[in-house]
């Protein structure tokens, strides 16, 4: 499936992030279908056309929310996986919530690493943020990892916080702020 790299609002030496359109249904569908079994119990990403429409209409057209798909460079600009910020406050808070996932045969390369340190900076530059919290259930461990990696801090535990796969799910509270990046450390998230 050919694809526009010059869409991409950062790049890094694998990835390249850009926003979602309606026209990656069928591509982020299959995707989401081939994945089934990575991403349970954890995320259900839509996996149907309609429910495409309705979740990259959300992302595209309310601002409390801004969505970022994983492009692989060497594929062409395939899409590898996604990155959302959902329930962006801005004004004293400037404040917004992780989600991701990748795709199946993507996983475990290394590539949401970078993309998280794309989408990182980008969060912390042009759309003017200053905290990111990434809410993960305790057993997610490649979900954790990733957390860590990119440098978020775990600040706390929540009890019932989100519905999920038919039930209130724990999770831990990861998250960084625009002061806990050093300076080099921007580029290091982008380098791998």
């Amino acid at each position: 499936m050919p694809h526009d790299t010059s869409r991409y609002l950062a790049e890094g030496p694998r990835v390249g992030i850009r926003h979602f359109t309606y026209a990656d249904g069928p591509e982020f569908t299959a995707r989401a279908r081939e994945s089934k079994d990575l991403h349970h119990p954890w995320l259900c990403p839509p996996d149907t056309a309609a429910a495409y429409s309705a979740y990259a209409g959300r992302l595209i057209q309310d601002p409390a929310k801004a969505g970022f798909l994983v492009c692989e460079k060497a594929a062409g600009g395939a899409i590898a996986g996604f990155i959302n910020i959902n329930n962006i406050v801005h004004g004293a808070f400037r404040s917004g919530a992780l989600g991701y996932g990748a795709f199946a045969h993507a996983a475990g390369r290394g590539l949401m690493r970078e993309a998280l340190g794309l989408v990182i900076s980008h969060a912390f530059g042009p759309m003017g943020l200053h905290r990111l919290e990434i809410n993960v259930q305790p057993a997610n461990t490649a979900s954790i990892a990733l957390a860590r990696a990119c440098g978020f801090r775990l600040e706390g535990y929540s009890p019932n916080m989100l519905y999920i796969d038919g039930a209130w799910r724990d999770h831990e509270r990861w998250a960084i702020t625009k002061e806990m990046l050093r300076p080099t450390r921007e580029a290091d998230l982008t380098d791998r």
